[in-house]
């Protein structure tokens, strides 16, 4: 997929309404220091080496029960873009 098409994706949508994906195993949380559109080129790409960096140092990651919970509290609104069968959530800058 090319960068436009992936950008004209993504939305943005509170927490709440991305729970079924996160109870199904399938969000993965994009820490807002990263580009969202890099990271969906890059698993499109399947490029397991920076995904693995990425992982290592916490960017990317399964979403933890605990953000889960906090970010349903918090009414939090996340960027989202869905990457088959992987759903992207990354926080607002000003919620992160």
């Amino acid at each position: 997929m090319q960068r436009d098409e992936l950008n004209a994706e993504t939305a943005k949508i509170p927490w709440q309404e991305l729970e079924r994906f996160f109870a199904n195993g399938t969000t993965v949380y994009v820490s807002p220091d990263l580009d969202l559109i890099d990271v969906a080129i890059e698993i499109c790409r399947d490029n397991k080496t920076q995904m693995a960096l990425w992982m290592a140092d916490g960017s990317v990651g399964q979403v933890s029960d605990d953000q889960a919970i906090e970010w349903l509290e918090a009414n939090t609104t996340v960027w989202s873009l869905v990457v088959k069968p992987w759903v992207l959530v990354q926080p607002l800058k000003d919620q992160a």
